[in-house]
């Protein structure tokens, strides 16, 4: 079975463009890989240094990624900084790695022009940790979007350096899990680009809303004025609505909107009048299984402490390893 390796950053709940684009193809990749999903707190501190609800996130995140079907019996859930083996890889890895191709990670740059005031050390070394991440269990696969393919990338340049230097043959070139036609796409709701947390939270619908919540923000999202000629082709704005609604809802209510709109006669309230309950419908025992989990706070404990074990099981035979490799050896 080949390793794999995925985590997200605790930077708040996760939405139907996570569950989509991700978390149910963990679930199935579970069964056929060995799979680690680790939960980045040490990621998230380099946009929030000194966030107040940090263990919150940490805490939902890993409801979150239970409710949705990772068995933590089959595969490693673990919170980042509950392995000191990551730290110190990092450390090491650093040594190696270069100002110049740090600062020319498109990540970096896309950072320092949205946050001036804290352009940290943290920021310019995210590929080190990054990297440290997957090859501290020797992942031979990494679930990954676009934007991160270059991080990946790096990974496997800095894994290339280490094997060179020392004249070994130790840590593998990871390279992306390709989810292929399995991936579904979830836009968000302002009318382009994708699904993704907001400083409103009013682009996403999250795994925890209640329905209210739900109704309210499926009525805010973006439409126009309505098709005037026949068949004519959605602009990204309706397009987008129709793109949740084949996640959500069956075939037939989307052919039925679907033949109103090509027939000019659509209402916009009406279909999201639907798709806002069918969503509610999808996500119910989602949130209402997050919030079971959110209430118990010893099974919670457990998941996290089983999987930093069996974490550092995988990870202190390879930090072993490399100070050997190096030389770092007791006197």
């Amino acid at each position: 079975m080949e390793k794999v390796l995925s985590g997200i950053r605790p930077t708040g709940n996760l939405h139907l463009g996570n569950y989509f684009g991700a978390l149910q193809n963990f679930v199935k990749m579970q069964k056929e890989n060995n799979c680690f999903f680790f939960i980045a707190d040490y990621h998230s501190l380099t946009t929030h240094p000194t966030s107040h609800n940090l263990h919150a996130n940490v805490k939902n995140v890993l409801a979150e990624y239970l409710a949705a079907g990772i068995d933590p019996e089959i595969a490693t859930i673990y919170i980042q900084s509950d392995l000191p083996e990551t730290a110190e890889l990092y450390l090491l890895l650093n040594m190696n790695a270069y100002l110049g191709e740090l600062e020319r990670a498109t990540s970096f740059k896309d950072k320092i022009r949205s946050q001036p005031n804290n352009v940290n050390a943290g920021l310019l070394t995210y590929p080190t940790l990054m990297a440290a991440d997957i090859i501290i269990h020797k992942a031979t696969k990494v679930p990954v979007g676009k934007d991160q393919e270059q991080h990946l990338e790096m990974t496997r340049t800095f894994a290339r350096r280490f094997n060179r230097m020392y004249n070994v043959d130790f840590f593998p070139e990871p390279v992306a899990y390709n989810f292929g036609k399995n991936l579904i796409k979830i836009p968000g709701l302002d009318g382009s680009g994708k699904m993704g947390k907001s400083e409103t939270g009013n682009n996403a619908i999250f795994l925890i809303d209640e329905p209210k919540v739900i109704r309210k923000k499926i009525m805010r999202a973006v439409t126009d004025a309505g098709p005037t000629k026949m068949n004519q082709k959605k602009p990204v704005s309706i397009e987008n609505l129709f793109s949740i609604m084949k996640a959500v809802s069956s075939p037939d209510t989307v052919a039925y909107f679907d033949e109103l709109y090509n027939n000019c006669n659509i209402r916009y309230g009406d279909m999201k009048k639907q798709l806002a309950e069918d969503i509610i419908k999808f996500t119910t025992p989602l949130r209402n299984r997050i919030i079971e989990l959110l209430a118990d706070n010893d099974y919670l404990r457990k998941v996290a402490k089983q999987g930093a074990e069996k974490a550092h099981e995988s990870a202190s035979k390879t930090i072993k390893e490399v100070r050997e490799i190096i030389g770092i050896k007791a006197i």
